[in-house]
């Protein structure tokens, strides 16, 4: 099976509704990465997104002048932009091509922002509820509190403010989130991640096109796990089981231990997401995530790009931009927010409540 590298990465602006065209925001990190490149001979354009529009990756493949053999559209939720990558993976790991171009794209008022398809939730179809009975369920099983959630978002607003791509700018207080509009208790509104307009692209080659590259970065583990499409099929309300699965395939593809990860993008589309996947990931001890918050610093990089927080959440481009910020991350390409020393990184992406994960382990 053929090695797979990503070789450029590019991340657009994330901003609050504009009148751009879905494919005009698709368009411009690819731009960038097609730039980088040096040359438009792509082989497969794969493009994320819950946009109603059709026929998208060959509208945006026009619109750059490439003519892939293969085209197609991903869409899975949060989680479409790293499915898209792991497509983007097994074409080029099975012989089938040897670059595809993979962008992820959304528009702020997605229909992918809503679940009104799943009735298991009744009338509860925002994801700010599930989010709720987790914080809540966390709280009873293991004392978790409010002021550790919101560590999280004081985090990732800090690291959000050196991200020219993000949506959120300045960072905020301890003070500001426990005081901030109570959504749906105990989750606030900065306990909340953002929808927004955003795209990010990032270019995947075989082990020979790779030579050419410059310092490429390796797909070394992939892990993926879906429980169904409802909110009745979670198995539990402290743990993601779908991503202990995807986590566990993943590191041991890559024959990794969670201790000798340098930097991770977690999906923190609300604070106690976060939490969560610390201790699903085997950063944390079960039922310690709310401590390990505390001591972050010490141990692990999480979400220098200021993670869903901080950046907001363009649905379809979410997971394209984490593996993206890893990417640069691992290439020293990550300008004011660059973590020194870092060779292996993390991606953890969820969908639904969890009900599909996945998780990537990326090295030099």
């Amino acid at each position: 099976m053929n090695r797979v590298a990503i070789s450029t990465a590019a991340t657009s602006k994330f901003t609050k509704a504009t009148e751009r065209s879905i494919f005009d925001i698709a368009c411009e990190p690819c731009v960038e990465v097609l730039n980088n490149h040096g040359d438009k001979n792509i082989d497969a354009l794969l493009f994320s997104s819950c946009s109603e529009e059709q026929y998208g990756s060959a509208i945006i493949s026009e619109m750059l002048g490439i003519k892939p053999k293969i085209s197609q559209r991903i869409d899975n939720l949060c989680n479409s932009g790293t499915n898209a990558v792991t497509t983007a993976y097994s074409l080029i790991a099975s012989g089938l091509c040897d670059s595809a171009l993979v962008v992820g794209a959304e528009k702020t008022q997605s229909k992918g922002n809503r679940l009104i398809w799943d009735v298991t939730r009744g009338s509860f179809n925002f994801p700010v509820h599930w989010a709720s009975m987790f914080a809540k369920s966390h709280m009873r099983a293991f004392g978790t509190t409010d002021e550790q959630m919101a560590l999280v978002s004081v985090k990732n607003h800090k690291n959000a403010s050196k991200n020219d791509c993000a949506l959120f700018q300045k960072p905020v207080t301890l003070n500001e989130v426990m005081a901030s509009k109570m959504i749906a208790e105990p989750i606030k509104l900065l306990d909340c991640s953002a929808p927004c307009d955003g795209a990010s692209a990032v270019l995947l080659l075989s082990e020979q096109r790779a030579k050419k590259a410059k310092n490429p970065i390796w797909i070394r583990g992939l892990g993926q796990q879906t429980s169904g499409a409802s909110f009745a099929n979670m198995d539990s309300m402290t743990t993601i089981e779908t991503a202990k699965t995807a986590a566990r395939d993943a590191f041991e593809m890559a024959n990794v231990k969670p201790s000798q990860v340098d930097v991770a993008e977690i999906h923190d589309a609300f604070t106690i997401l976060e939490i969560m996947a610390y201790e699903d990931l085997g950063f944390a001890q079960k039922g310690k995530g709310g401590k390990f918050i505390e001591h972050l610093q010490e141990e692990i990089m999480i979400n220098p790009r200021g993670g869903l927080l901080g950046c907001g959440h363009p649905v379809g481009a979410t997971g394209v931009a984490q593996v993206a910020e890893i990417a640069l991350q691992l290439s020293g390409k990550a300008a004011e927010r660059q973590i020194s020393g870092c060779t292996i990184g993390l991606v953890h992406n969820l969908a639904a409540a969890g009900s599909s994960a996945s998780v990537m382990i990326l090295g030099n």
